[in-house]
């Protein structure tokens, strides 16, 4: 497994001098093989956020598609909100939500569309209606973001970790140069080489992170704006399977 990774790294890291990427890593002071490290740990869990997010937005766009069209096309929310559907959607969570308020507030658990049978609420429940509904929505949002945030921490203080790890590199092996009394092109250059790998391996992990927090930040973007559309399409729907009465 080690010949494998240490092929890998020296076709993607040319090294034409002795020794290979894995050797000079190794040769990194104590401090700079805690920063490559963290690196490597940084990186790891950016991936499995990448991943696991890539895969729970395409999910969720799809579900809330579908919610969409199976919304619109329903006849009452009373049987929508029971079983109808069931998916990872926010705007089901907006919808139970909106429906458990209402339940508490008429003291029922059903309402229906038959003109009959309309559930009676006056002006005032109806504006707690419409504010447990934006409630519901930005709860929805939030939970939008969780887990990227750690992809905007790994961009941006991954380049300044291996910065760090350079530069205590650069210093070590100053401090060797001074040791040794000399500072030939051959003692200088694999020394800094090493120390500058630290700087590499910090851009490397911080420019994926940041393409996949870009990716994941719009893609959120357009759920937020769909969340906040369907705040007054929801209201919308309820408000035609109410009774509203004047408070007297």
């Amino acid at each position: 497994m080690k010949s494998i990774l240490v092929y890998l790294s020296t076709m993607l890291v040319p090294d034409p001098g002795k020794g290979g990427l894995w050797e000079d890593i190794t040769g990194m002071t104590a401090f700079s093989k805690g920063i490559m490290i963290i690196l490597l740990f940084m990186s790891v869990v950016s991936w499995t956020i990448m991943i696991w997010n890539y895969f729970k937005t395409r999910k969720l766009h799809f579900q809330t598609d579908r919610f969409l069209r199976k919304f619109r096309g329903q006849r009452n929310l009373e049987s929508f909100q029971s079983g109808v559907f069931r998916g990872s959607t926010p705007l089901y969570g907006m919808l139970k939500t909106a429906y458990d308020e209402i339940s508490g507030l008429v003291e029922r658990r059903r309402f229906s569309s038959n003109p009959t049978s309309k559930t009676a609420i006056n002006e005032h429940e109806l504006v707690l209606v419409e504010e447990a509904i934006d409630r519901a929505g930005s709860d929805e949002t939030i939970k939008l973001d969780k887990g990227i945030l750690f992809l905007a921490t790994t961009a941006n203080a991954a380049p300044f970790l291996g910065l760090l790890g350079t530069v205590v590199g650069i210093y070590a092996a100053f401090k060797d140069i001074g040791a040794r009394g000399t500072a030939t092109l051959g003692v200088v250059a694999p020394a800094i080489a090493e120390a500058l790998i630290a700087t590499a391996a910090g851009l490397a992990v911080a420019i994926p992170a940041l393409i996949g927090y870009n990716y994941f930040v719009s893609r959120n973007r357009v759920m937020a704006d769909r969340i906040e559309n369907f705040k007054s399409e929801l209201f919308a729907a309820f408000k035609k399977e109410l009774e509203i009465v004047e408070e007297t």
